[in-house]
């Protein structure tokens, strides 16, 4: 396969990796094509041939960090043992594994939803799989949605530099709500 070829089989992936490192430098709101094109070291017009404008480009950022995502968490269920557990025990792993990550899931991309609410659809359509996911495995209505939102808040709170735990804070938070998921039914 020539290398022009697998230049242009690339691109999008280059594209989004200049656009990650920008997002991850200066935040959404001075992301422009121009400037993902020169870090990318492409023409305007090859970025724009891949995404249309800049809210397709950011949508594609987060679609990209979502799969991921699921990825990482479906490869840390794989570790679990079987049982109503492994589910919300693969989320806490996975955010406990994360937590500290500089690109756990980027501030600017959460923000730049504020602008475009529909730019981490993809990130919404997780939270409801995961929700109903961890519902279907809890004793009783709730407990599900409170292990999930307490994983989630913790994060969010992190990435939006509301806090950040200690370790010894962090251990035992994400101690606690191990222990919270094994109570689950069969676990």
């Amino acid at each position: 396969m020539s290398k022009a070829r697998t230049r242009r089989e690339d691109r999008p992936e280059i594209i989004l990796d200049a656009a990650e490192r920008l997002v991850r430098r200066s935040g959404t709101r001075t992301l422009t094509i121009d400037a993902v094109a020169a870090e990318a070291s492409l023409s305007k017009g090859g970025v724009l041939h891949h995404y249309a404008s800049k809210d397709a480009l950011i949508s594609a950022l987060a679609d990209r960090k979502v799969a991921r995502m699921e990825a990482e968490i479906a490869a840390a269920e794989a570790q679990q043992s079987p049982g109503p557990a492994a589910v919300p025990l693969a989320m806490i792993a996975h955010a406990r594994r994360t937590y500290a990550e500089e690109d756990g899931f980027p501030r600017a991309l959460l923000l730049a939803t504020a602008e475009s609410p529909d730019i981490c659809s993809g990130f919404g359509t997780f939270l409801k799989s995961r929700l109903a996911t961890m519902e279907a495995v809890a004793q009783s209505p709730g407990e599900g949605r409170v292990l999930l939102f307490a994983i989630l808040g913790l994060m969010l709170s992190r990435t939006l530099g509301f806090h950040s735990l200690e370790d010894d804070e962090l251990d035992s938070t994400f101690d606690a709500l191990e222990r919270a998921a094994r109570t689950l039914p069969g676990a």
